[in-house]
């Protein structure tokens, strides 16, 4: 009996749309350059006029009227330093809004610096754009150039070194295939599918992952798109790396490649644009604040949608790297889906049963429970890294009494039953030490009596 292969709508939508320019990956002999550190070759170069920077001069200014209130002592320097722009820039907006009556000169601090003030009709100016869109920062860049930046810097990076993967992967214990299968998802930039048992690295080793990749990356404060302000800078994704001189677009920032990680809390409303009244401008999905870097899906099948339905939203991405994201207005945007997705779970590919979505899974990789030299490995290993002595005998104890009550090993339980074990010497006022005694009690508080251990 033959098999159909069986296409989702917007696969097909997509596929018509890109019949022959979807953008693949570089092959290794195509002879474009691939770089040690991309973000060092692109570099943003500074824009020394208006012309010169790729948003429209009347977004702009209307930018920087929405910044002059926000200092009492309003200065072109200032202005400058908020928006991210050079001073000549910042004074022709400033000198177009004086044109226009909204704004006064109220003195010169320097060359091209003056000091302004609002006047009655910049106020009234200001209500206005403010309803429409409140936002107030560093200028964005254009769409375009976000998209071509990120794509030629993620596609020109270099393969990641065994170095790199082994130091990133320090602090876990992996088996060489494991490390070569990782290596090649730094490499080719392609999605993991991770499963195993709970407790046995699958989120340690994705969070690992990313300090494989090599080089840092630029990217935008924020993206305008007709008007509409997009924020793509946030600092609990993002940590910036200082450049090695001032010659560059400050509308750029330079970070280490990102780390984003979605649980339980991920739905597919939170996979679009996010906008709220109360702020009036978007804030970039969680997939697209990941571009250079990685996206873990931890724990999948546990968010508040199903793993078909959030598997199904994947399937156009991953295949064309590319995702389409929805403004108020209606019209639908093009944005670069250049990032490792990660989906780490308990499930099997048997319980997903989505032949199309596994079909465009970049690689796959199984953590195995520990086997017994592994598991004594972990213990000791982890007891050096917390100043405590571990005697290779109590880690034999502790692997029998696995067996006798029927309990599988797993990598976390190591970690776990030596911090309760510091937790108990401190309770008691004792010196740190790894007793026999002390074990059975944190054992049996970790563990329960033999019988409840739930199915894991």
């Amino acid at each position: 009996m033959s098999t159909v292969d069986v296409h989702h709508p917007e696969e097909l939508r997509v596929e018509a749309e890109l019949e022959g320019t979807a953008a693949s990956p570089i092959p290794t002999d195509s002879g474009t350059p691939l770089f040690s550190n991309p973000a060092d070759w692109f570099v943003p170069p500074f824009p020394e006029r208006v012309e010169d920077l790729d948003v429209g001069m009347g977004f702009l200014a209307d930018l920087a009227l929405k910044t002059v209130p926000l200092d009492s002592d309003c200065t072109t320097s200032t202005i400058a330093t908020r928006m991210r722009l050079g001073m000549l820039i910042t004074e022709t907006l400033l000198q177009r809004l004086t044109n226009d009556k909204c704004i006064e000169i109220k003195g010169m601090v320097g060359l091209h610096n003056h000091r302004y003030a609002m006047l009655d009709h910049g106020w009234a100016e200001l209500r206005r754009l403010t309803s429409f869109c409140s936002y107030a920062g560093p200028a964005p860049v254009s769409l375009k150039s976000y998209s071509e930046m990120i794509t030629q810097q993620v596609r020109n990076r270099p393969p990641a070194t065994r170095q790199a993967l082994d130091q990133a992967m320090s602090n876990l214990i992996l088996s060489d295939y494991a490390k070569e299968i990782l290596g090649l998802v730094v490499g080719s930039g392609r999605s993991l599918f991770l499963t195993g048992p709970s407790g046995n690295g699958k989120t340690a080793t994705a969070r690992a992952l990313v300090e494989a990749i090599p080089g840092e990356i630029w990217i935008p404060y924020a993206i305008e798109v007709d008007g509409q302000v997009i924020r793509m800078f946030d600092t609990h994704n993002h940590v910036p790396v200082p450049h090695t001189n001032d010659d560059y677009d400050r509308r750029w920032v330079r970070i280490r490649p990102p780390l984003v990680v979605a649980g339980g809390e991920l739905t597919l409303q939170s996979l679009d644009l996010c906008y709220t009244e109360t702020q009036r401008f978007y804030e970039a999905p969680l997939h697209v604040k990941a571009n250079g870097g990685v996206l873990v899906i931890d724990d999948l099948g546990r968010q508040r949608c199903s793993a078909t339905e959030l598997l199904n939203r994947w399937i156009v991405p991953l295949e064309y790297r590319i995702d389409y994201l929805t403004l108020g207005t209606g019209k639908k945007i093009q944005m670069p889906f250049e990032q490792i997705v990660v989906f780490a779970t308990n499930l099997t590919e048997a319980d997903l049963e989505d032949e199309a979505f596994m079909r465009r899974m970049g690689y796959r990789l199984h953590a195995e429970a520990p086997s017994p030299e592994t598991y004594t490995e972990i213990f000791l290993r982890y007891a050096r890294s917390r100043g405590i002595y571990a005697d290779e005998i109590l880690v034999i104890q502790l692997l029998r009494k696995y067996q006798t009550e029927g309990r599988v090993p797993k990598s976390c339980d190591p970690r776990d039953l030596i911090d309760r074990t510091i937790d108990r010497c401190r309770l008691l006022r004792q010196p740190v030490k790894l007793t026999e005694q002390g074990l059975d009690v944190i054992w049996k508080g970790y563990f329960g009596t033999p019988g409840t251990d739930p199915k894991r």
